[in-house]
């Protein structure tokens, strides 16, 4: 989406111990805050930062809906480039962190994203001695004391074994899937899941509890296969932090693929659920349904040529916008911290988003249409708060 406001504000940093970057990329401020994740991942580039941040603002915009207490924020987004495995990963995120203290206090709210999960961001800043990953956003609030406590009782919720916070972006991905299945009248759906964390495991239980068979699932190892199905929840309960599955705790039936193959296992609905960028060649797509729980996984390259095959795909700025509406939701008192009440909410909002993106790609791309509808909706956010300004 173009913003005529875009970049707001970049940061460009250098681990002073071991010289790894880090970046900021505030995109917009709507009353003077804004909202975005913070990825760790090797290789992360400052232009990936920015573009995640643009999408950000898409995504708080789609959103918005003037009846609702929650009011979008603008779309910021941090990113450093440091394997989340390395021994001195966290090291390098609590100076990252330090780095980055005056914005995070002030103008952003940020929470995990591809490779730091939310209690490792809290531990660091609480050992900083600083309130909260998005305590920028704690002035908007007509009654902090209850509304951080509807979300501390939120996080608190879990189901079935898993946090209720790790579950909701999942939830909003499934949904998505399951109206592209009903628009291309796929009667009997498969999926495969690219990435087994957070977002990409509560994809495939929903999915799998909504009657699609999960026939295969690819994380940092490998890929694990069956054409009848895996056992999403035995996976899912047996994963580490980092979403590797126990391969202990396969079925004789599953079978274990090298990470190459992960194109080649057969299904008609494709979750990429992990890194950016990752579907690049789009001959090598069999699925009819794409639904990108990552952030930017599929190449501008990539997709025009999937769009002329008639592969539908429904981009990441709508389909996982859920995990960050369901934190400002709970925050703002659209929902309680009640785990049916979340999902019923993140199923009929996701419902109605890919309704009206789908409806609106009639000679554009859906993701062309969201950007449509996203560049809509900010100008009526701006009309109604003013430009991006402190």
């Amino acid at each position: 989406m173009t913003n005529q406001f875009s970049p707001y504000l970049q940061v460009i940093w250098h681990d002073p111990v071991t010289g790894r970057p880090g970046y900021l990329v505030i995109d917009r401020l709507v009353r003077g805050v804004s909202s975005g994740g913070l990825r760790m991942r090797d290789g992360c580039t400052l232009t990936e930062v920015a573009g995640l941040a643009a999408g950000m603002t898409a995504k708080e915009a789609l959103n918005y809906d003037p009846a609702s207490r929650y009011i979008p924020l603008g779309g910021a987004k941090g990113g450093i480039s440091c394997d989340p495995r390395s021994p001195d990963a966290v090291d390098v995120l609590r100076r990252y962190l330090i780095a980055m203290r005056p914005y995070i206090e002030r103008f952003w709210t940020m929470g995990e994203d591809l490779g730091l999960r939310q209690e490792t961001i809290d531990s660091v800043l609480s050992a900083l001695g600083m309130e909260s990953s998005i305590q920028a956003v704690y002035p908007l609030l007509d009654d902090e004391v209850k509304a951080r406590q509807r979300l501390a009782d939120a996080f608190a919720v879990t189901v079935d074994g898993v946090g209720l916070d790790s579950l909701v972006g999942g939830c909003g991905v499934a949904e998505a899937a399951l109206v592209g299945i009903e628009r291309l009248g796929l009667t009997e759906p498969t999926a495969f899941v690219q990435g087994f964390g957070s977002m990409g495991g509560a994809t495939a239980r929903f999915l799998a509890q909504a009657g699609v068979p999960v026939v295969g699932i690819a994380d940092a190892a490998g890929v694990v296969a069956n054409p009848a199905g895996l056992d999403v929840e035995r996976l899912l309960l047996t994963r580490d932090a980092f979403g590797m599955i126990d391969r202990s705790e396969l079925r004789p039936s599953d079978v274990e693929l090298p990470l190459s193959s992960w194109l080649s296992v057969p299904a008609s609905v494709l979750i990429p659920a992990a890194v950016s960028y990752a579907i690049d060649d789009a001959s090598l797509v069999q699925a009819q349904l794409i639904v990108e729980a990552a952030n930017m996984p599929v190449t501008a390259a990539a997709e025009p040529a999937l769009v002329d095959r008639g592969v539908l795909i429904i981009p990441d700025v709508v389909a996982n916008s859920a995990t960050n509406s369901w934190w400002w939701w709970t925050l703002f008192g659209d929902v309680s911290a009640s785990a049916d009440e979340a999902f019923a909410k993140v199923r009929s909002s996701m419902r109605t988003l890919v309704a009206r993106v789908l409806d609106r790609a009639g000679t554009v791309s859906p993701r062309a249409a969201a950007a449509e509808l996203a560049a809509e909706a900010t100008e009526v956010i701006a009309a109604r708060f003013g430009p991006a300004t402190v």
